[in-house]
């Protein structure tokens, strides 16, 4: 995985945060991610994210539960053990209907769970760099990822002009390693580079 080097801007309240996303994006800069110990609505549009593809996954999830529901009951009543109940179908649909909805609700669920975890990259003994401790609890932290182009002092003294009371660099990897945050250390200078 490659170690980047990121300028990481400190806020404490998100009236100022919002805005300054704004001015990040249209100043050309690349906005990493944003940290923020609760959800602010229309923070995703403002850094320009595209909407979540999950509700699709979750719908094809549920698609592949009715089916296995469908298919597994209609081979069971039709060929696997043929019962003949009071003279009626083997395939009744109706008495389906319970089965086949918790299948449908089951797989839909499961699948958008164990993706959800898949694509943010959480499981035990994953770890990611917490660019601020301070960040679920009551700060909001804007993270720029440095470039070939990008000069840091000017970066910073950016998001001091835009309201950020704490800027600091720090080199980190992008995705994740595995590992447990007590016991081993981590693989790279957290504060800087050597």
């Amino acid at each position: 995985m490659a170690v980047k080097k990121f300028v990481v801007g400190v806020f404490t309240d998100e009236k100022v945060l919002f805005p300054a996303v704004k001015k990040v994006r249209s100043a050309g800069y690349k906005i990493h991610d944003v940290y923020t110990p609760m959800p602010i609505h229309g923070l995703d549009h403002a850094m320009g994210l595209r909407e979540t593809s999950l509700h699709t996954a979750g719908f094809i999830y549920g698609i592949t539960g009715t089916t296995t529901a469908l298919s597994c009951i209609g081979w069971i009543f039709n060929s696997d053990w043929p019962l003949n109940f009071g003279g009626k179908s083997h395939f009744d649909l109706p008495a389906w209907i319970p089965i086949t909805f918790e299948l449908t609700v089951l797989f839909s669920a499961v699948g958008m769970v164990l993706t959800f975890c898949y694509l943010c990259q959480l499981a035990p003994f994953v770890r990611k760099h917490h660019f601020n401790l301070r960040a679920t609890d009551d700060q909001f932290t804007m993270v720029i990822e440095c470039t070939e182009k990008t000069n840091e002092a000017e970066v910073s003294s950016f998001l001091q002009s835009v309201g950020a009371v704490n800027i600091n660099t720090q080199v980190a990897e992008t995705g994740w390693w595995l590992g447990r945050y007590d016991t081993d250390k981590l693989p790279y200078n957290t504060q800087g580079l050597n």
